[in-house]
């Protein structure tokens, strides 16, 4: 059982993750904003982090920057769960820290594999 950061600001998309990582048998918090992301994760490292690019208040890149900055956040593995599928989005992410990328809309019967394939490779 891993505890898990859902750091996203959809309530829809939150509860689809939360479900499929509780069905898991994780332990799920979420952050809804990109700095509480951050603050909760410094203060409780959890296993890994799924984040979502576009946020209210700082964006996802910038949430990761602050993550890596910190050598608390250094050894985290952060996943990037967003819509940006643009050219390039992908290896920009992975390129800036994250350790994987998944592609909104999230395919519920194979996210699993994917954060495993990441996290625990």
């Amino acid at each position: 059982m891993a505890t898990v950061l859902v750091i996203e600001d959809n309530e829809d998309n939150f509860e689809l993750i939360k479900f499929i990582l509780e069905t898991n048998g994780d332990k799920v918090k979420r952050a809804a904003t990109g700095q509480e992301g951050v603050a909760q994760a410094l203060a409780l490292p959890p296993d890994f982090i799924l984040l979502d690019i576009q946020l209210p208040d700082i964006d996802g890149e910038e949430v990761l920057r602050r993550l890596r900055n910190n050598s608390i956040g250094q050894t985290i593995p952060v996943i990037a769960v967003t819509s940006y599928a643009m050219s390039g989005d992908r290896e920009r992410l992975l390129n800036s820290g994250c350790n994987g990328y998944i592609e909104k809309p999230i395919d519920p019967y194979t996210i699993l594999q994917q954060i495993k394939s990441i996290v625990y490779e």
